[in-house]
């Protein structure tokens, strides 16, 4: 288990990564091979994604993996690497908020020292949570992590785009909200029309972060809009997933393998893995 005072040092260097045009760019990991992989390629931290995660423990994305196995994910992430660690924690792994500051100090235990916490409601009425409602599980994930001494940098995602729930002022609304409960940062998926990352970056009062992947603009482009994260969410576990395809397809239909071809060598994997143990 990573001490505090090693924790607060992670969670101060990952703080400073979020610069407005030098954007900290993240290749999200899913598990401990692909985390060692990003943090080898020279990533400053780790990100992981919620749905990349749930994938691999064979569970569909939307709040259906529960806490306990989440958890145990980004221990094994953690653990992995020498470079701060970003937990995608879903809407929290709870009901209330009392429930997601049990999350965090979980999390927290397992060594990761950042946190995005979702504003999307699956099942429930409507497609986002209230504002106030999602206020008080970001106060409660602050309030947490304040306890522990931890600066945890809590990114609170809106997901007004990605859901098609509201537009630029919308989402400014719910940012102000967040941030006044404790949000460090603002993360907006669902957008990368230059236009709008300016409004959002020029009208919030925190690092934003942007959600990219083929189509998206260049990070140069983004990062001169004033961004100062940009995620690649699941979209690298979905292109692994879907080489594992491709390869299957082939090795069954016409028992060839070039689909197999620009792997990485097993000793090269094997070794990374042996330097992050």
């Amino acid at each position: 288990m990573t001490n505090q005072n090693t924790l607060r040092d992670r969670a101060l260097a990952f703080r400073a990564l979020h610069v407005p045009g030098r954007p900290l760019v993240l290749p999200n990991a899913w598990d401990a091979a692909s985390a060692r992989i990003v943090e080898d390629t020279g990533a400053a931290a780790v990100a992981t994604t919620s749905a990349g995660v749930a994938w691999a423990l064979g569970v569909p994305d939307g709040d259906l993996l529960g806490r306990e196995r989440a958890v145990a994910a980004v221990a094994r992430i953690a653990a992995s690497v020498a470079v701060p660690v970003s937990a995608d924690i879903e809407s929290g792994f709870a009901e209330d908020p009392a429930g997601v500051a049990d999350t965090v100090r979980a999390v927290l235990a397992a060594g990761a020292v950042g946190v995005n916490i979702e504003d999307a409601l699956y099942g429930g009425e409507g497609v986002l949570r209230p504002v106030a409602e999602q206020a008080e599980r970001i106060a409660a994930a602050r309030e947490a992590a304040d306890a522990e001494g931890v600066p945890l940098f809590v990114n609170a995602r809106i997901d007004t785009f990605l859901r098609g729930a509201g537009g630029v002022d919308a989402t400014l609304e719910r940012a102000a909200a967040f941030r006044a409960a404790g949000a460090d940062g603002i993360f907006v998926p669902g957008t990368v029309e230059p236009g709008t990352v300016k409004e959002l970056a020029d009208g919030i009062d925190a690092p934003l972060n942007v959600l990219v992947g083929p189509g998206a603009p260049p990070v140069a482009e983004l990062a001169a809009l004033g961004v100062a994260r940009v995620s690649a969410g699941s979209s690298v576990a979905l292109a692994a997933y879907a080489v594992v395809r491709r390869a299957a397809r082939e090795l069954l239909d016409t028992g060839t393998y070039g689909e197999q071809a620009g792997g990485l060598g097993y000793g090269e994997l094997n070794s990374l893995l042996e330097q992050g143990s």
